[in-house]
């Protein structure tokens, strides 16, 4: 084991190794998408089975390699979730009953695809900064709701009944007003307004300047802020999963090791700095006494 471990963890973390596994993820794409004209599976039907399997047994022998790569602890492999997702959609196929139902068998196969995500470090960074942007973006959306029903109320008023079609009700209103949101033929809507009160720039103006702008303004600040999050979650990771590697090994990580705590002291001074400069901040505003 101690000469299979460092010869798998070459071949895993290798970038040729990953380009391959790429490249047959690719191949499995077109022959799932083949599958779906009538006239080749008919024909080929045959063929395209035997791809599958040959790309499924490719898949084993990448995952068992990964494995084997932690060396003597093999159970550190599922520490992370990426690699959970790999393994079950790889080894779904093997569950009774899978392959004997057509339904699941090319939903298992399509999952395949997918793991494109987990070979990428960027992917992955960028599903898990979408992940962990939910919660303020679940927020932001109730915000928006808000936003969109008292606008929809002033709507109704304003425009209700000479333009029903668009106005009759706070219903009508919201769904009018998600038009307008998303600025596509915004300037119709504002012109047949326009019509009923020559005043109606204004209540359009504003509510495209605070919700097309500042609002999607907002939902992209919390998409890269929370992508940012995502790639330092995913370096502190592989940090600590290189440290438990050496560990295993019996080796001294003193690299690793002065490597996070370099990185722990300039976050440290940079909080400080933060506070410090807050403190300047409030001194300078604060009021000072009279001179006697």
């Amino acid at each position: 084991m101690s000469r299979i471990q460092p010869f798998c963890d070459r071949i895993a973390q290798s970038r040729q190794f990953q380009l391959s596994i790429f490249g047959v993820i690719l191949l499995n794409a077109v022959v799932l998408g083949l599958e779906t004209y009538d006239s080749i599976a008919t024909e080929w039907g045959d063929t395209l089975f035997l791809l599958n399997e040959i790309f499924l047994g490719i898949f084993i022998i990448e995952i068992l390699i990964r494995i084997a790569a932690y060396g003597n602890r093999p159970q550190d492999y599922f520490k992370q979730g990426w690699n959970i997702f790999d393994f079950v959609v790889v080894f779904a196929v093997f569950i009774p009953g899978v392959r004997e139902n057509a339904l699941l068998l090319r939903l298992v196969r399509l999952l395949r695809v997918v793991r494109v995500i987990s070979i990428f470090p960027d992917l992955r960074v960028l599903v898990s900064g979408m992940g962990k942007a939910l919660r303020p973006i679940a927020a932001m959306g109730a915000l928006t709701v808000l936003f969109l029903f008292f606008y929809g109320m002033i709507g109704v008023q304003l425009f209700g009944e000479e333009l029903p079609e668009r106005w009759d009700n706070i219903g009508t209103a919201m769904l009018t007003l998600f038009t307008v949101l998303t600025l596509e033929g915004w300037n119709e809507i504002l012109f047949t307004a326009q019509e009923v009160t020559r005043f109606a720039w204004v209540f359009f103006v504003s509510f495209v300047l605070i919700g097309s702008f500042l609002v999607i303004n907002v939902l992209i600040a919390i998409i890269i802020t929370s992508v940012e999050e995502a790639r330092e979650a995913e370096r502190a990771e592989e940090i600590e999963e290189r440290l438990s590697l050496a560990a295993a090994e019996g080796e001294e990580p003193d690299l690793l090791a002065s490597l996070i705590d370099r990185v722990s002291g300039m976050r440290t001074s940079l909080h400080e700095l933060e506070v410090e400069l807050g403190a300047l901040d409030l001194s300078e505003h604060s009021p000072k006494p009279d001179d006697t």
